[in-house]
């Protein structure tokens, strides 16, 4: 902020070349935003990503007392890192920057120069409106939780489970139905090899019973998670399993008599809605 507590704002629009500059007025955009309330100065230069043209960023925040910068130029995932580092080598600190993305949202996808060039007005003018509000932000260090949770028992679960079991990390694989192996252990082959379903998955499946890093939480539902990116709390419920898991041995003897059972009878093999094979 200034003396009076105001913000002192820098825009730097980037001609990239003609990639903005071909669709989009420059200099127009420029002399619109420069009369925008907080815009201190505004300036635009052939290559903003270059050393000159972040030589230009610095000196005005050391010269002028610019605290606060817009930079309209390419998506951010491009160069967001390159004129935040810009900013924090002149001494201001890095989250005090905003990207404008004229580039890829605007220049790119129009044809039309005038049009293109009153929606890259628009979108610096939100920028400015933006980082006017920004708070100065400090990186910092905190515990991660590096264990996994693979909502789904499929083939795509229990591969991903297996996959980041092998890297050392503990996975919990959770999954709704009393057994993994989802709907691939339905079908009979495998589209376009015409494999044998069953002697891809059970591999896998047996596989994710004999790692010690895998816990397998199966007839369970997540029901709520809280926490943050790393130290995530989620809570899982486990149905109710009207079975004594010490003594069970899945022989299946029991599903006979049992009324309450939900798993069939019979194999079905569909070819559509016909039915090609039943097998008991």
């Amino acid at each position: 902020m200034d003396q009076n507590g105001h913000p002192r704002i820098g825009v730097y629009i980037c001609h990239c070349g003609l990639n903005i500059a071909g669709t989009v007025n420059v200099g127009e955009v420029r002399e619109f935003i420069s009369r925008a309330p907080s815009v201190a100065i505004a300036r635009d230069y052939k290559f903003m990503c270059s050393d000159p043209g972040q030589a230009l960023i610095q000196e005005d925040i050391k010269q002028l007392g610019i605290n606060r910068v817009v930079v309209a130029a390419c998506s951010p995932l491009m160069h967001e890192i390159t004129f935040r580092g810009a900013a924090k080598k002149a001494g201001l600190n890095r989250y005090l920057v905003q990207i404008a993305n004229i580039r890829e949202h605007c220049s790119w996808i129009h044809d039309d120069v005038r049009k293109a060039t009153e929606k890259a007005k628009a979108l610096v003018a939100g920028a400015v409106r933006r980082v006017a509000l920004h708070q100065p932000l400090e990186p910092m260090r905190a515990e991660v939780n590096p264990n996994v949770l693979v909502v789904g028992g499929g083939i795509a679960g229990i591969q991903a489970a297996l996959e980041i079991a092998e890297s050392g990390t503990m996975v919990y694989l959770v999954e709704r139905e009393p057994t993994i192996g989802g709907r691939m252990g339905q079908f009979d082959k495998t589209f376009p090899t015409l494999d044998c379903a069953a002697c891809i998955l059970t591999p896998k499946m047996v596989s994710v019973g004999h790692r010690e890093n895998i816990k397998l939480l199966s007839y369970s539902e997540v029901v709520g998670f809280s926490g943050y990116i790393g130290n995530f709390k989620v809570k899982v419920r486990r149905k109710a399993r009207f079975v004594d898991e010490t003594k069970c041995t899945g022989c299946g003897l029991c599903w006979n008599t049992c009324p309450a059972t939900r798993i069939p009878t019979k194999r079905t093999i569909k070819l559509g809605d016909q039915v090609v094979k039943q097998v008991t």
